[in-house]
């Protein structure tokens, strides 16, 4: 799964950029960039670079004030954990986030990017290779082989461009809330319901095919 606008209901770097008075100017480069007009791993690096100065004790603040997970997060995470589904959050956000995200919902594992911190200041840069479409489906791959499942045993579920190779990497693509080119793409789009609307969608078709040792989305 996705974090911002999917497991959450925000951009984490918009609302770090509002810390900096920037939030206009950084959304506009998020929007075009989930929409598929500007390659991803490029709008980042220009995003992040417009964040350099801002004291990091900013990235706890969207936490306490504005970090919320989407409705229906619970359920569905729930719902995966009574059917022994194994979760993974993979997102190109920042790992600041991701932790906290998978330590509320209890997730398996949870893959992001790192923000540079030098004396308590961003940088404007990220640490290591930056998170992106295909990192997105070479991890999930990753996670699928070391779980001994099938393609056809995976669900990826997502909202923006970045999020399509995840998709078609799994054997089932949920665009959720998603934008045109993501629900274009995907084989289930999930439109004006919460996340919980995903337990109505598979849960049948979990304990129709249910196996006594994995994972079993079709």
């Amino acid at each position: 799964m996705d974090m911002d606008s999917t497991l959450i209901t925000i951009e984490c770097i918009d609302e770090i950029a509002d810390m900096q008075g920037l939030k206009p100017q950084v959304a506009a480069i998020t929007e075009s960039s989930m929409r598929g007009e500007i390659e991803f791993a490029e709008s980042l690096r220009q995003r992040v670079a417009l964040l350099k100065g801002l004291d990091a004790t900013a990235l706890q603040r969207v936490i306490d004030e504005r970090l919320q997970l989407t409705p229906g997060a619970q359920a569905w995470i729930q719902a995966c954990k009574q059917h022994n589904i194994k979760t993974m959050l993979v997102s190109g956000g920042f790992d600041f986030f991701a932790d906290r995200v998978q330590a509320m919902l209890g997730l398996d594992v949870a893959r992001a990017n790192t923000l540079e911190i030098i004396d308590g200041k961003l940088t404007g840069r990220l640490l290591g290779n930056i998170l992106d479409a295909q990192a997105k489906a070479d991890y999930l791959e990753r996670f699928r082989q070391e779980l001994g499942l099938r393609q056809d045993q995976v669900v990826a579920i997502g909202d923006g461009a970045n999020d399509l190779r995840m998709m078609a990497a799994a054997g089932c693509g949920v665009a959720y809330h998603a934008k045109p080119v993501v629900q274009a793409e995907a084989s289930y789009a999930l439109n004006h319901v919460n996340l919980e609307g995903l337990v109505a969608l598979f849960t049948p078709l979990v304990a129709h095919a249910a196996s006594p040792s994995a994972t079993t989305c079709h």
